[in-house]
């Protein structure tokens, strides 16, 4: 078992995208907020070591944020996102 608690996993969940040019990012200040194109209830993706691993749904439950997965990307979808 130790093998495995040994292994670094980079993580990102990627909740939507925006574009906007460099000089208005460099304006923005703390708390300052980026509108995504996305919808609320849209699915966000997993990322595990720059490879999109599944799909989720946000979930708050009081001030928590957590990823509920939705579905796992099968072989052919992680071979088509990552070409």
């Amino acid at each position: 078992m130790n093998s495995v608690e040994n292994v670094s996993v980079e993580l990102v969940v990627v909740l939507g995208r925006a574009q906007m040019p460099i000089h208005q990012l460099l304006k923005m200040g703390r708390g300052a907020v980026i509108e995504l194109e996305t919808d609320d209830n849209e699915e966000v993706q997993l990322i595990a070591n720059n490879v999109p691993v599944a799909k989720g749904q946000v979930v708050m439950s009081g001030e928590k944020i957590a990823i509920n997965i939705t579905r796992k990307l099968s072989r052919a979808e992680v071979t088509a996102a990552t070409q």
